[in-house]
């Protein structure tokens, strides 16, 4: 893109943002908490990965390096809502402010590998591995906003932030020397990036919780295709010309973004109202992990799944109890049976519990088997005369032989949620032809 466009872009949203109306269409001014409400379902995804990039940092992470996880995150070590239990995660932070940088891809063979790539808005931009580069590894060019990267190889980041996210597939404890070795290729050279700061969470005061999307915006400034909702909101001024102030409201005013910004919070939580529901599951809507303007599914992933892949790469499915909630009874003892057909996918599939925050967060629970997943390579278990697999989740252990197939439920008795992973879904998995057994009643 000539610089020419680039300034244009920022110049567009800037303007819309503090009120200017575009040739193209004059978006009304929504009320003072309308515009926050739906400011801060917009910024939502931005504070959850600069909260999660602060943290890294003040653990010792440097930009453009990866940290490895070396162990299955558990309950003691997870630091993201929902991780999955079967994968060893390397994380790192790409600054490109200073210039294009380069990640390399060992050769990973049979073994599944995923690289996500991800702005500071939570969209998968790019997903380097198994499923699109392949088995042999490579090198891969990083490039900013604003920075030319002749050659083979270039990504084409939209903002000088990227959350790098590796995760390396683990068949069981033996397995992990060979995990290892996989992580120890993963690489990042550039230059010398910035440091990251601490901000304020999505619980702060109104002026913090805005103050800071603010900042995040003019850090990593938004598409173009973003100018409406900025021109909408525009009575509370967030822009990309720098316009939110709260020493210009009123204390009404404050009373209405503060309301605003509640009533985010609490739609952030509701992210089954938008799901896809098919035979007692709920699939992800299609835009999972790059999201487009779907801003309020968006706010809803970063609250229950921040970091979560695209359909293609995997596929999040969660089971229904009678009520036709997701949110399940952990007191309750719970049956999921599995036909003896495998499910169609040409990775893995595991079923991970969790516990549910009264932040409507989801996170693994400390249990006496250290069993946070049942899946495909979960050795041991044991199946019918008709090689069906039921699974039992409950907060006691099943008697005889299914004690082999239990998953440790909650014992707290706040609810849980269930998450189905497949990764690299078949299409027929990935459409609901496949048909998964409801969850029901032990």
């Amino acid at each position: 893109m000539p610089p020419a466009a680039r300034i244009d872009r920022r110049a567009l949203i800037a303007g819309l943002a503090v009120g200017a109306a575009s040739p193209a269409f004059a978006a009304p001014a929504l009320s003072l908490r309308e515009a926050a409400r739906r400011m801060a379902i917009y910024g939502l995804p931005l504070i959850e990965t600069a909260s999660t990039r602060a943290r890294a940092f003040r653990n010792g992470l440097v930009a453009n390096t990866f940290r490895h996880s070396r162990t299955l995150t558990t309950a003691k070590t997870q630091t993201v809502t929902q991780p999955n239990n079967d994968t060893l995660y390397s994380s790192g932070w790409l600054d490109l402010s200073s210039g294009p940088v380069q990640v390399t891809l060992p050769a990973s063979g049979d073994r599944y590998l995923s690289v996500a790539l991800m702005d500071p808005y939570s969209n998968n931009f790019a997903v380097l591995g198994t499923r699109t580069t392949g088995p042999d590894g490579g090198v891969f060019t990083v490039a900013g906003p604003g920075h030319a990267a002749p050659g083979p190889n270039v990504i084409h980041s939209p903002t000088n932030w990227v959350w790098i996210l590796a995760r390396t597939l683990v068949d069981g404890p033996a397995d992990l020397a060979g995990a290892h070795a996989v992580q120890d290729g993963l690489k990042i050279s550039g230059p010398a990036g910035r440091k990251a700061q601490p901000i304020p969470g999505r619980d702060a005061p109104w002026p913090d919780v805005f103050r800071t999307i603010q900042a995040l915006v003019q850090e990593s400034p938004p598409p173009a295709t973003d100018a409406r909702l900025f021109a909408e909101t525009r009575a509370l001024g967030v822009s990309l010309a720098g316009g939110f102030d709260p020493a210009r409201f009123t204390a009404t005013d404050g009373q209405e973004i503060a309301a605003g910004l509640s009533q985010a919070l609490e739609d952030a939580k509701g992210g089954d109202d938008s799901a896809i529901v098919r035979g007692g599951w709920i699939y992800p809507r299609p835009n999972l992990g790059d999201f487009g303007q779907d801003y309020l599914y968006r706010a809803q992933i970063a609250l229950s799944g921040l970091a979560g892949l695209p359909l293609d790469e995997a596929l999040y499915l969660r089971p229904l109890g009678p009520d036709g909630r997701a949110e399940l009874d952990s007191t309750k003892a719970w049956k999921l049976a599995l036909p003896a057909k495998p499910l169609p996918v040409d990775a893995f599939w595991s079923l991970t519990v969790y516990e549910v925050t009264p932040q409507g967060q989801a996170f693994l629970i400390e249990n006496p088997i250290d069993r946070y997943a049942i899946g495909d390579r979960t050795p041991g278990l044991v199946r019918g005369p008709d090689g069906r697999l039921e699974i039992i989740i409950s907060p006691k252990p099943p008697k005889g032989a299914l004690k082999a197939n239990w998953l440790p439920a909650p014992t707290s008795g706040r609810p849980m949620l269930l998450n189905l992973r497949a990764y690299l879904p078949r299409p027929e998995l990935t459409s609901g032809a496949y048909p998964l057994p409801p969850l029901r009643r032990a």
